[in-house]
């Protein structure tokens, strides 16, 4: 990094950086996701007809590891990210270091209890979601992958807290390249050249995650040698206010994180919630049979999670950007730069994830046609399931919010509150709704824990409602023009082509997608909005594009 750059990056104001890092986030997570998707296509195929029973085993493997992650790491990545942007801000360079390397130490231990527990739990664990011996072989093959993730996430959370995103959003696009290709390889080569065990072939696809996590963390080092020739000249300049016991604090850092645990684990939870109840409750008053319960569950769990993560993965992004900055207003007693971080972040929220998720609902019948097979019903569960998304999205950042002003309890007790919510209505929105009951009752759930949220974060920052509110209609206006576009477009394609097919349904998603972008993307240049919430460098884009 020249001297030039170092200057040009503090000079960077909170709305820059936010801009910039929410770019490379949005790189790594949604990239990383997308990839999750286009996996699906061969995948789906090479099962055959045990398609939605195995996705649903995929899912319900993966919903229990991702609980035993977020166990694993003890929400320490953040924390980590929350309690480095704190100490460099102070310029305690050396408590940074310190910290993160008693972190690496606890998280490789944690990781191997983790682990192990995982490993021997998962008999139990199968039978109560329903799934029986069939799901024991993926969880196992899971189980491995948290020797190495939990050290993978402190070095991300290092790198969050510098605020040097870069490394790890390459590192999530690294990881997942590789857990896609060697899934890919070991489906084909059992379903299509060895027996055909579908089982096998999902115990394989899981073990994908220990493959991603080897070749993410391999980066993340790559980068971090790079980056410690920096932060240890800044660590000998350090201006420590003291003698720090690195044990203590790593203590309380665990202590900050344990809000990090139960928040960072929300969706999951939520997930879990539908994963064991949904067989049992819907047995209790119909007739279905196990292997159909599982495959109506991957309709409204397992096949639209994975197109609606991508659009959810964009708000993630945006939280895990939005935190440092907050925390570093906070450390600095900076309460108006809170109030404009937090305006700015609620309406780049309603910038992209709106127009993200209409257009997906619009284009619901060919995705699920394209990434699965033609069926009405999964198209109808992928839209109860996008608008679900909006709340699941808003929850994310919000909460990041909160944890990043040291609201932490709010933050946990709202989530609980939601949850309860979620708990109490689930069975009623199963017996009246069956396969949409589990969506219903989470929307529900998620959006009380949002208002409590919003509510809270007013309350201690007094950011801008008004001027949020109205950029928030002004985007909504946009998105309903950009909606009426999309939808005549993909009216006027299907009068010659067939959202049966799985081609021409691709035909379709690109070229409604590529019109609904152009005029949202022009709309935004226009009236100047994308230069106040992406930065000045829009001005140079809309010269570019000939905008005036």
């Amino acid at each position: 990094m020249t001297d030039n750059t170092k200057q040009a990056s503090s000079e960077l104001t909170n709305e820059d950086k936010m801009a910039r890092g929410s770019a490379w986030m949005t790189i790594g997570n949604i990239g990383s996701r997308l990839m999750g998707v286009i996996y699906i296509l061969p995948w789906y195929y090479w099962m055959g007809e045990y398609g939605d029973v195995a996705n649903a085993l995929f899912n319900m493997g993966y919903n229990v590891y991702a609980l035993f992650i977020m166990v694993s790491t003890a929400g320490i990545p953040a924390a980590i990210a929350k309690q480095v942007a704190y100490h460099n801000s102070r310029q305690e360079y050396r408590t940074s270091q310190r910290l993160f390397h008693r972190s690496l130490q606890a998280m490789a231990i944690l990781g191997l209890i983790s682990a192990l527990s995982m490993y021997f739990a998962a008999p139990v664990l199968s039978q109560a979601a329903g799934g029986g011996v069939d799901l024991i072989p993926s969880m196992r093959s899971l189980s491995v992958a948290i020797l190495v993730i939990p050290v993978m996430s402190v070095i991300r959370g290092y790198f969050q807290g510098i605020q040097n995103i870069a490394p790890f959003a390459i590192s999530q696009l690294v990881e997942q390249v590789a857990r896609v290709i060697y899934m890919l390889i070991a489906t084909f080569m059992i379903m299509k050249l060895g027996d055909g065990d579908y089982v096998a072939a999902v115990t394989q696809s899981t073990f994908g995650a220990f493959i991603g996590a080897l070749a993410g963390t391999g980066i993340l080092i790559y980068y971090f040698r790079k980056e410690k020739i920096k932060m240890d000249i800044l660590a000998e300049n350090s201006k420590e206010t003291g003698n720090v016991d690195t044990i203590k604090l790593l203590i309380s850092t665990v202590k900050e994180a344990i809000p990090f645990i139960i928040l960072g684990a929300g969706l999951t939870i939520f997930k879990l919630v539908d994963q064991y109840t949904f067989v049992h409750t819907m047995s209790g008053f119909t007739e279905y049979s196990k292997n159909q319960l599982i495959a109506l569950m991957a309709l409204f769990g397992g096949n639209p999670d994975k197109l609606s993560m991508v659009v959810i993965g964009l708000a993630t992004s945006m939280a895990i950007v939005g935190m440092p900055l907050l925390t570093e207003s906070y450390a600095k007693q900076d309460y108006k730069g809170m109030a404009k971080l937090v305006t700015n972040n609620l309406q780049l929220y309603a910038f992209v994830m709106l127009p993200a998720t209409l257009g997906m609902m619009i284009l619901a019948y060919p995705l699920n046609t394209m990434f699965y097979k033609p069926d009405q019903l999964g198209a109808n569960l992928l839209i109860a399931v996008c608008i679900s998304g909006l709340a699941q999205g808003l929850f994310m950042v919000t909460s990041m919010m909160l944890q990043g002003m040291y609201e932490n309890g709010s933050a946990v007790l709202f989530f609980v509150i939601g949850l309860i919510v979620k708990i109490a209505t689930q069975t009623i929105c199963i017996r009246m709704l069956e396969a949409y009951g589990p969506i219903v009752s989470t929307t529900l759930g998620m959006s009380v824990a949002c208002y409590l949220n919003l509510w809270k974060i007013h309350k201690k920052t007094r950011f801008n409602a008004r001027l949020t509110w109205k950029r928030t209609a002004l985007i909504a206006v946009m998105t309903a023009i950009m909606v009426l576009f999309a939808g005549l477009t993909k009216f006027g394609l299907e009068l010659v082509l067939s959202p049966d097919s799985k081609v021409q349904s691709f035909i379709i998603i690109i070229i409604v997608a590529g019109v609904g972008a152009l005029v949202y993307v022009y709309m935004a240049l226009k009236l100047r909005l994308a230069d106040k919430l992406l930065g000045s460098g829009m001005a140079r884009f809309r010269t570019k594009l000939h905008i005036k």
